[in-house]
């Protein structure tokens, strides 16, 4: 267990002081037509440029859209902002749904898939070669999983006082990054907290995977369901995959993970030389090397810079120093219109706070395989009764683990809620504690009893779902004000991309070699 100093947080200035970090959401949804299926139209022109707009843009494909919060002081800004996203679309794309579920609807059609489109400036023409690669390497199908991402950072004026506190002598921009990357360790250390109370996609459609898989059965004609499954998306089926196995990359300084990363970016791979750099001229992908950029690699939680340019992030990182770490355990809750609600963001608030004032030694090559090895098991099975993990070496109960954990956590929650004068936070990590006494009180868990009580398969349930969703969205009515935000950032996206496209001075091969040198 990790155990962090409460006077840290005694003084309740200081514990106002925290409150006021920055937190903001990324969350990814497919396209879907009325009829459930995988949207072949191209990105909305009424959204924007997905190059050049701010809050709505795409992932992998055209049909994956990522609505992106900007960074508040509080959660409820965040999340009213995400649900004015959501209402925004649904004023302008009335012929579609959004799928409310991490793990995708049919896909028998993706072969004919259009990977997303960013035009022909040379950052939009990297992008897509970006994503092209990913499916040559991967598989288009893993690309179309959905989730929510979480991102932190403690308000600028605690970090003196932290210094301060910690008697250290490093500079301040040095000490911040310093103590990131110990958040970040120690959020790899309970991540497996994450995925078991936020885990919800037990379910998958049989047109997703066609491996077997040991732990998976068939839940109806179209999809199979791991039975104590809490996250297919965290698990071998889905991002955690053997496909970056030997890809190595360290957390323990910010100087390390620049190096390895760098490293694998650099790197030539046998497997996706085979694929070939280009086919009749065209890029295939960006390079034949392990990574093609920093963003490739899969992890449940990055550090980032403070940086408005579209240098690579290792560049801003070297230079900035980290200024954000970026949490992507969480699934999407198809039972919250906007995927996420308010008790998660505050539980994910104090538990990054109690990996930061806790102890962070460095993550040994043993102890990563034991994270790695924890993770998979609770995505697979962490709902089985009487399960058991290893933990430090040590063989202990998932529900004694997570309860002593939560009760740490707790303490971070009461001295937050101290300078507010509620007992929000507590109440948050209390709610959760009952998952713990009893697994039908996760998602995942509650996920399928609802399929059972539709008498419905999983497909129709979850588009069922997004009918609803769409409905709440529309009967809200987007306030003027807010329509016409969001609607003069899509046109001035599409100007911005247009411009940039007439100012390109580099052909693209030159971008691309100007980009790879800076790395």
């Amino acid at each position: 267990m990790l155990y962090f100093d409460k006077n840290l947080l005694r003084d309740k200035d200081q514990a106002s002081l925290i409150n006021k970090g920055l937190r903001g959401i990324e969350k990814e949804s497919l396209r879907v037509s009325f009829n459930g299926e995988l949207s072949m139209k191209p990105h909305p022109s009424l959204l924007g440029s997905a190059l050049s707009n701010p809050y709505i843009t795409t992932d992998y494909s055209e049909a994956l859209l990522e609505f992106v919060t900007p960074a508040y002081n509080t959660n409820s800004e965040v999340i009213q902002f995400l649900s004015d996203m959501h209402a925004f679309f649904y004023s302008v794309c009335d012929e579609e749904l959004l799928w409310p579920q991490s793990m995708p609807c049919d896909i028998s059609n993706i072969p004919s898939l259009p990977i997303a489109n960013y035009g022909t400036s040379n950052l939009g023409l990297m992008k897509s070669i970006y994503r092209h690669g990913l499916g040559h390497r991967y598989g288009k199908a893993m690309q179309l999983i959905s989730g929510v991402h979480f991102n932190y950072s403690l308000p600028l004026d605690f970090w003196p006082i932290y210094r301060e506190n910690k008697k250290s002598k490093d500079r301040l921009r040095d000490f911040i990054s310093i103590q990131y990357m110990s958040l970040m360790r120690n959020f790899s250390r309970i991540s497996w907290i994450f995925i078991y109370l936020f885990g919800a996609s037990p379910i998958m459609p049989k047109s997703y995977n066609k491996k077997s898989n040991t732990y998976l059965k068939e839940l109806d004609s179209s999809s199979l369901y791991g039975e104590f499954s809490t996250s297919l998306r965290m698990s071998d089926i889905g991002y955690s995959n053997k496909g970056q196995s030997e890809i190595d990359i360290s957390i323990n300084s910010l100087d390390s993970y620049i190096e390895d990363l760098s490293k694998a970016i650099k790197t030539p791979n046998h497997e996706y030389s085979k694929i070939g750099l280009k086919h009749n001229d065209q890029y295939k992908q960006l390079n034949i090397n392990n990574l093609q950029i920093e963003n490739e690699y899969y992890s449940f939680v990055r550090p980032k810079a403070i940086a408005i340019n579209d240098k690579p992030l290792l560049v801003n990182l070297r230079k900035e120093g980290v200024g954000f770490v970026e949490i992507r355990t969480a699934d999407i809750n198809m039972m919250e219109p906007i995927g996420v609600n308010q008790h998660q963001l505050r539980f994910t608030e104090a538990a990054l706070l109690y990996c930061l004032f806790s102890n962070s030694k460095p993550i040994s090559s043993s102890e990563k395989k034991e994270i790695n090895e924890r993770n998979l098991l609770v995505s697979q099975k962490g709902r089985f009764p009487s399960l058991e993990l290893i933990i430090n070496n040590k063989k202990e109960s998932l529900k004694n683990a997570g309860l002593s954990m939560l009760d740490q956590i707790l303490d971070i929650g009461k001295c937050i809620d101290s300078s507010s004068e509620n007992d929000d936070y507590a109440d948050s990590i209390n709610l959760y504690k009952k998952s713990f006494y009893d697994s039908r009180e996760t998602p995942s868990a509650k996920i399928l009893e609802e399929i059972s009580k539709a008498k419905m398969n999983f497909l129709d349930f979850t588009l069922y779902l997004s009918q609803q969703h769409s409905k709440y969205f529309k009967n809200i009515s987007l306030e003027k004000e807010k329509f016409i935000f969001f609607k003069k950032e899509a046109e001035k996206s599409i100007l911005a991309s247009e411009k940039l496209e007439k100012s390109q001075t580099l052909s693209f091969n030159d971008y691309l070699e100007k980009y790879y040198k800076e790395i």
